[in-house]
């Protein structure tokens, strides 16, 4: 699998795509892998403050829930309303399947999170154990 070069990522397994002041959130094809056929998604509500390393929703697979890490700080600007009725869009297509959009606080953040070769290694680190 391949991980689009234009996004970041956390060892939590979301990825963010920053653009100027507004990022974009969602999870990647590993985490929807190893949570499998996802039934429900819970998310923030617009206008919701998330911050960098701490939960704003969870993710509700057959085998289990697991919460979802904010990669960056800011403002809930949009939630991906398709979700609630169609979960299992994120399994189709994890990267296409944002869930939502933020106003980043500090853009910088993102600096500090994994380019998409260093995702892809620390993920075979992971599994290699």
């Amino acid at each position: 699998m391949s991980y689009p070069t234009d996004f970041k990522y956390t060892k939590e397994h979301e990825w963010i795509k920053g653009d100027g002041k507004v990022a974009t959130i969602g999870i990647t094809h590993y985490a929807q892998d190893s949570l499998g056929d996802i039934v429900f998604v819970e998310l923030p509500k617009t206008g919701t403050q998330i911050t960098k390393g701490k939960t704003f929703g969870s993710v509700e697979s057959v085998k289990a829930v697991s919460d979802l890490y904010a990669p960056a700080s800011g403002v809930v600007t949009d939630v991906n309303a398709e979700l609630a009725n169609s979960p299992e869009k994120v399994n189709k297509d994890p990267h296409g399947s944002w869930m939502i959009k933020i106003n980043l606080q500090d853009p910088n953040e993102l600096n500090s999170l994994l380019s998409a070769a260093d995702y892809e290694k620390f993920i075979n680190e992971e599994t290699a154990h």
